[in-house]
């Protein structure tokens, strides 16, 4: 398996090059892109982000202070805006009461403990938490997304069915626990789904994998 996992990130890398992602000035933005990613595409939550800078509002402490209808008015274009705002403000509630709002805090912390405390907030899953982990705080955790689970699952490497535990493990027990490597890996997964491994017409005839 380690084999596999390895020839598929050298095909894809060699094939897309460098992904430079997570496309963020701070770790604090990656965590608000984090979450206003669910459900929606990049662009709709640069938009959101742009919004808050503009505002000059990207910061875990303003925008803890700042009314929850306000901050859904800022983010509506990452949609599903009003649960967003409520989900960011359930993570600024964790961040600023246990944390200080200082990232250096978290990035000395467990990243077991950390990850099950973040699972812990309403509104952040797996995906959500270990995207905090990986690109906010550089921690070795690979992050599970559908375009991993299609690929991996059109690849025969793991079951239709399989679940985000089963399919990160994969990752996890077979290849070096290096944040680089399951940043890139993750990025070039990503990109191969949005190109090529589409979910109703895949280009499979044309795919670097085939």
């Amino acid at each position: 398996m380690a084999v596999t996992l390895i020839e598929i990130y050298k095909k894809l890398y060699d094939y897309f090059g460098p992904q430079h992602w997570w496309p963020a000035q701070t770790p604090f933005e990656v965590m608000v892109g984090a979450i206003l990613t669910q459900n929606t595409n990049w662009s709709n939550v640069e938009k959101a982000i742009q919004n808050l800078k503009r505002k000059k509002l990207l910061s875990a402490k303003k925008l803890y202070r700042l009314p929850e209808k306000k901050l859904a008015a800022l983010i509506r274009s990452a949609g599903y805006y009003n649960i967003k705002a409520n989900r960011l403000k359930n993570f600024l509630d964790f961040f600023i009461k246990k944390y200080k709002g200082d990232i250096r805090k978290l990035s000395k912390g467990n990243t077991r403990v950390f990850r099950e405390a973040l699972l812990s907030v309403k509104g952040i899953g797996a995906e959500t938490a270990d995207s905090i982990l990986l690109y906010a705080l550089n921690k070795p955790i690979f992050v599970v997304d559908a375009y991993t689970k299609r690929i991996l699952a059109r690849h025969k490497i793991v079951s239709p069915d399989a679940g985000y535990a089963e399919v990160q493990g994969i990752f996890m027990q077979n290849l070096k626990k290096d944040q680089k490597l399951f940043n890139e890996y993750h990025a070039l997964l990503v990109k191969l789904g949005k190109e090529f491994c589409l979910k109703n017409k895949p280009k499979c005839g044309l795919c670097p994998l085939k």
